[in-house]
């Protein structure tokens, strides 16, 4: 059952309305609201004697930025037998409440080191057999709606005919389709009891494998002898082993992942306005426009 809650109200007040109202037991043992660092600055946990949450909150500037809190909850209920990901508690529009999975974020260190690269291939050897989700990943309709979202006073003629181009271009084939995480680093990736936990499912979508490691190479900036390595891991996990053929099609997928790194960090930078998205934008820009200032 859903209950309504005010619009007027700030996210923080809404959450509580939204505890006191489905989960009467943690209000009467009392609970506390804590936001949770992070680039979105989204979400919450709740702290409670009858146990701690994650509460994720769907903005029109989340939505803005390709989340969507339907899918996510989807997906995690998709996956919640294979214990990669945190289990859903409940849905109510806008918000998304999962569990706290108690863990220690992996280190920068530990995620390119060879005890580090082994859990998390397995982990996505074993998400990349699980059945896709019906939620296809589409690039070009990603691209459209961040490019609504951009700084027109950024804009350039090189810009406007890479976008162009960037539109009309034919995608690779797929090597095989599968669920893809499409945010794999070091902060989403947490060691638990059970076990390598994945969080952060906002932006998972069915996919080729392949763009799910041009994505994790790119994101981390990982050097050829580190992405050897993970791929080494992840065909001995059971995942893709035809190598030379798996390394071709990650790079044809890295213009793709390129892009789509830009145009979200430019939508986040129009945001905000918070220097570090445009800083972060800056390399992609040479990569792709051949320019510093173009």
């Amino acid at each position: 059952m859903r209950f309504k809650i005010k619009a007027e109200l700030s996210p923080e007040n809404q959450l509580q309305q939204l505890i006191e109202q489905h989960y009467p037991a943690v209000k009467t043992a009392g609970f506390h609201l804590s936001p949770v660092a992070g680039l979105t600055g989204e979400s919450w946990k709740i702290t409670s004697p009858a146990g701690d949450m994650l509460a994720r909150h769907q903005s029109g500037e989340r939505r803005n930025a390709g989340v969507e809190r339907q899918r996510e909850h989807a997906i995690l209920r998709h996956i919640a037998r294979q214990t990669l990901g945190p289990c859903v508690r409940l849905s109510s529009p806008p918000w998304l409440l999962v569990e706290w999975i108690a863990g220690t974020p992996l280190s920068e260190a530990a995620f390119v080191s060879a005890q580090g690269q082994k859990p998390v291939s397995q982990s996505l050897a074993k998400l990349h057999r699980l059945a896709c989700s019906g939620y296809p990943l589409d690039l070009r309709r990603q691209f459209a709606r961040y490019w609504q979202h951009v700084d027109r006073r950024r804009l350039t003629p090189r810009w406007l005919a890479l976008h162009q181009k960037m539109i009309r271009r034919k995608l690779p084939v797929p090597l095989k389709m599968a669920l893809l995480h499409m945010d794999i680093h070091a902060g989403n990736l947490l060691e638990t009891e059970k076990g390598m936990r994945i969080i952060d499912w906002e932006y998972a979508a069915d996919g080729d494998i392949a763009l799910e490691f041009a994505a994790l190479f790119r994101g981390n900036d990982l050097d050829p002898l580190q992405q050897d390595a993970f791929l080494r891991e992840y065909a001995e996990a059971g995942g893709y082993q035809d190598l030379p053929l798996f390394r071709q099609q990650i790079k044809r997928w890295l213009p793709w992942v390129d892009y789509l790194m830009l145009l979200w960090f430019e939508v986040r930078w129009a945001q905000t306005a918070d220097k570090k998205y445009s800083e972060w934008a800056q390399p992609l820009r040479v990569r792709l426009f051949g320019r510093v200032h173009d």
